[in-house]
């Protein structure tokens, strides 16, 4: 974990701008720089309300599902995580033309930045989950609007969300024939590159300032050739989104290591978008499609939980120590509305903790966080700082005040105590 660990000479002064002379400070970290993501589909209905004119819940729309006690499963999402992805599938986004459920995504998301959750957007453009009414569009139409879907919600959201998955699953837009939608037909004219370009050009135009994540589940060298053919055509993507969802059971930190050492050649940033570890029975290996497998009860177990603890250790040591990577996102806190019914949280179905979130409460808080004590700055007010890189706090007798410790470190940081 030393790729992690980073070491800065802090010099400290007080209100009155002088240099605290050997003076007894108490420092600690406050966040994290590297990216402990998780959904927050479970808390749309909570925070955002219902659905405009419907009754139903927010599973029928978003995949969430309302906590039985939201209070309690937000206090256990804010212990372990500090990024968000929340849900823009487009049929739930605007079943109705020109009826989008923006006020319930934006209330949600403006709840997770003020307790300091990046907030990430998933996906602006995806072939599946499109509307119905999107169908009935000739090809112009349903490009037209595309262009203008991603452009209202990239710009309705500036300034709360400026991360995006662009464009989801681009590998397999063309050809996907799990269900007839207009975006695959409108990929199978203008090409993948086309259909990543048009996603990047339109959301970078409606903010120049977000960043632009191109996500796939196909991590063959099918990615990497589209990779090659969107840079060699100019698209500016700023991350590449991962997914690694582990149903059949987890791939080996060799595995691991290797797919995302052959994805670091490109010199961009590499997201873990979407990890499951299951605590119960694995997906049998002979099922192609996640999709297709169908069980009326999917329970968690002791020993599947035992093993899942273990694997969830594994697979966070192995990725958080590649410097190439800048977020790993675990998909869904509890066992209640997981995808495909699987136990895959970290959560029990009655919301008691896993082994698996004591595992990684225990790296997180513990093992990769910096514990407050006291330290004595020397006659110049300075001291040195080791530890994870993210924000910290430095108190005194003349107040506190907050500094960021950089992945690349840095030889002086100032902090006037206020």
């Amino acid at each position: 974990m030393a790729d992690r660990t980073v070491t800065a000479r802090v010099v400290v002064a007080g209100p009155d701008g002088r240099p605290l002379d050997r003076e007894s400070v108490t420092v600690e970290q406050v966040s994290h720089e590297f990216g402990f993501g998780n959904i927050g589909f479970d808390f749309i209905e909570w925070l955002g309300g219902a659905p405009a004119g419907k009754g139903g819940r927010a599973i029928e729309f978003f995949g969430g599902e309302l906590p039985a006690d939201p209070e309690a499963l937000a206090a256990d999402w804010l212990e372990l995580f500090n990024l968000v992805t929340l849900p823009f599938y487009w049929r739930g986004f605007e079943p109705k033309r020109g009826r989008p459920e923006t006020a319930r995504l934006l209330a949600t998301a403006e709840w997770f930045v003020a307790r300091g959750v990046t907030v990430k957007g998933h996906p602006l453009l995806w072939h599946t989950l499109t509307p119905h009414w999107l169908a009935e569009l000739d090809d112009a139409g349903v490009e037209a609007a595309i262009r203008q879907h991603i452009t209202s919600i990239v710009t309705d959201f500036r300034g709360t969300i400026g991360l995006w998955d662009a464009i989801n699953e681009a590998v397999i837009l063309p050809v996907f024939t799990a269900e007839a939608n207009a975006v695959t037909r409108l990929a199978q004219r203008k090409g993948r590159v086309g259909m990543v370009a048009m996603a990047f050009e339109v959301a970078r135009e409606a903010n120049p300032d977000a960043r632009l994540v191109l996500n796939d589940f196909d991590l063959s060298a099918d990615y990497e050739r589209l990779i090659d053919d969107c840079l060699d055509a100019g698209v500016r993507i700023d991350a590449l989104g991962l997914q690694t969802h582990m149903h059949q059971g987890y791939r080996g930190d060799d595995r691991i290591a290797e797919i995302i050492e052959r994805f670091t050649r490109f010199g961009l940033p590499l997201q873990l978008t979407e990890t499951t570890l299951l605590s119960g029975d694995l997906m049998p290996k002979e099922v192609v499609d996640l999709n297709d497998y169908v069980v009326d009860s999917w329970p968690s177990t002791e020993e599947g939980e035992a093993r899942q603890a273990a694997e969830i250790v594994r697979h966070y040591r192995n990725v958080v120590a590649h410097p190439a990577v800048e977020s790993l996102t675990y998909w869904g806190l509890g066992d209640r509305g997981a995808w495909l019914g699987a136990p895959s949280g970290l959560l029990r179905l009655d919301g008691s903790r896993k082994p698996a979130y004591d595992a990684l409460h225990a790296l997180v808080r513990g093992e990769w966080w910096h514990a407050p004590g006291s330290v004595t700055t020397d006659a110049d007010g300075a001291l040195h700082v080791q530890g994870f890189a993210g924000t910290y706090r430095v108190t005194g007798a003349g107040g506190s005040a907050l500094f960021d410790l950089g992945s690349a470190g840095s030889d002086d940081v100032p902090v006037v105590l206020a």
